[in-house]
């Protein structure tokens, strides 16, 4: 396959998974039951945390985190009790639970309070995306926190792909008025993101030789988006949806 040929292939399959039907299967419907901008933030943050294993499980188990936040979950996290917190103790999705739940309520909220919100931390200019995961996750834990609540949060730096919190930029920074991402954030520009990267991802840039790195580390992603960008420079994440399709729904 030339690589023209090869643009042509997953131009297709963007523009067929790339569509409003994808939502009702994906965690993206979390944050797009929300109106407000810091609620889409924050149940997408939340809902891309947990975003591993069975898909149905994920989504369920985030449509808890929401009602257990009464459903605002900016209101929520600015202003909680200490018994609103307790209450939340029991929440469980395979190794992330209730205290880890508690430990992300209080790490936002110091996002907001101190560094002016996701966005304006995710925004550094002079950074990488990846240089920028890391040093959110550095942010967040400033404060007093679990150790095991750490692992939530990737960090490329240390050779992860980072794959649920590149998810999570995806769905925030990309505006192409499919319905599907959101595209909130205004001041990061699509060519910066990265390819969420996982097994079904990995497989299908392995089978279409876009990705040659046998592991899914960081590595892997910085020659997957060297490939994806010679696509498309401007929207080179666009692609996730056609890999993730062909791995996914057509078990390519």
């Amino acid at each position: 396959m030339t690589a023209s040929d090869l643009k042509d292939f997953l131009d297709e399959k963007v523009a067929l998974y790339n569509h409003p039907n994808f939502i009702e299967t994906d965690p993206i419907q979390i944050p797009h039951q929300f109106s407000i901008k810091e609620d889409i933030e924050i149940a997408g943050f939340l809902a891309a945390t947990i975003a591993w294993g069975n898909r149905k499980m994920i989504i369920n188990n985030a449509k808890k985190m929401m009602a257990a936040m009464g459903n605002s979950p900016y209101d929520f996290v600015m202003s909680h009790s200490e018994e609103q917190l307790e209450a939340i103790e029991n929440f469980v999705h395979r190794t992330f639970n209730g205290q880890d739940f508690v430990g992300f309520i209080k790490g936002l909220q110091h996002i907001y309070q101190n560094h002016n919100g996701l966005e304006a931390v995710f925004s550094a200019d002079n950074l990488t995306m990846q240089q920028t995961i890391s040093h959110f996750k550095q942010l967040f834990f400033e404060i007093p926190h679990l150790a095991r609540t750490e692992k939530h949060i990737s960090d490329p730096l240390n050779g992860s792909a980072a794959k649920r919190i590149n998810m999570y930029l995806r769905w925030m920074v990309r505006n192409d008025n499919k319905g599907v991402d959101l595209g909130i954030w205004k001041s990061i520009a699509p060519a910066k993101l990265s390819c969420p990267l996982d097994v079904h991802s990995g497989n299908v840039a392995r089978k279409v030789n876009l990705l040659t790195r046998k592991q899914n580390d960081a590595k892997a992603l910085a020659e997957l988006d060297e490939n994806l960008r010679k696509l498309d420079p401007i929207d080179p994440v666009k692609y996730d949806f056609a890999l993730f399709g062909l791995g996914v729904f057509e078990g390519f």
